[in-house]
């Protein structure tokens, strides 16, 4: 069983849900995000829900990149060993490129891409110290294809996490150390709550029961929750560039 589990973004949306569904597994948890204040009003709700679990806290904002392998060593130092590790933090800023955001766009990327990077490094860097461990990334079923509008840089980002993910994959296979990577569908969290339309979306409870369900079995690729989007990326890949157009 992984014990001890590390999530990034925990403070919110995604990383807040797996969170509460772990302590109700008797996980103990490594939660850091940038506001450390939700993060405590986290800690106390879980403790509720399983007074016998450990959680740790640390504030962490992932585009700071030394802070990132600070802190996920400083987890490793509580705990002693680190078991799971949740590349989970993201952001869904932007706009269609050549309309003047760049800032918010470049920031998305960043985030998303090269920070998703930096936190992998201090991951792994761990597991191969302890030779074994299970890296989490949580992408995007719209990693599959490119997307116009707001929707495409984002994409593009999660694109690359994927990529890398897959990456890992072939190097640490055969190894003790698992990597797996979680593409959600349409979750309804803080991040897309303005969102007009999201066909099939479900609420962040049903949401991350059927992350953690998938990631419990370590399966490489999961694509969540099963229906429909393990059938809808097959479409999503040969769809028209026509019909794209028309999903954004």
């Amino acid at each position: 069983m992984r014990k001890n589990i590390i999530i990034t973004g925990a403070s919110s949306g995604l990383g807040e849900g797996m969170a509460k569904a772990f302590a109700k597994r008797g996980r103990n948890l490594g939660l850091c995000a940038r506001r450390l204040d939700r993060l405590e009003v986290l800690k106390a709700d879980l403790l509720q829900i399983n007074p016998d679990i450990i959680v740790h806290t640390q504030a962490l904002d992932v585009n700071n990149h030394d802070a990132v392998f600070r802190v996920f060593n400083q987890f490793r130092k509580d705990f002693g060993v680190v078991d799971r590790v949740f590349v989970n933090a993201g952001i869904g800023k932007g706009g269609a490129i050549g309309a003047g955001h760049f800032k918010e766009n470049k920031e998305t990327f960043l985030t998303n891409a090269v920070s998703a990077l930096a936190q992998c490094e201090a991951a792994v860097e761990i597991f191969r110290a302890q030779n074994h461990g299970h890296l989490v990334t949580i992408s995007s079923v719209g990693a599959v294809r490119g997307f116009p509008g707001l929707m495409n840089v984002y994409a593009a980002s999660k694109a690359a996490l994927s990529s890398l993910s897959e990456g890992l994959q072939i190097e640490l296979l055969h190894t003790p150390i698992q990597v797996s990577t979680i593409h959600p569908g349409f979750i309804r969290t803080p991040m897309n709550e303005e969102a007009k339309s999201l066909p099939f979306a479900v609420n962040i409870e049903t949401g991350c029961n059927a992350i953690v369900n998938a990631i419990e079995k370590e399966i490489k690729n999961a694509y969540v929750p099963f229906w429909p989007w393990a059938l809808l990326h097959y479409l999503l890949r040969i769809a028209p560039l026509n019909i794209l157009r028309k999903l954004s």
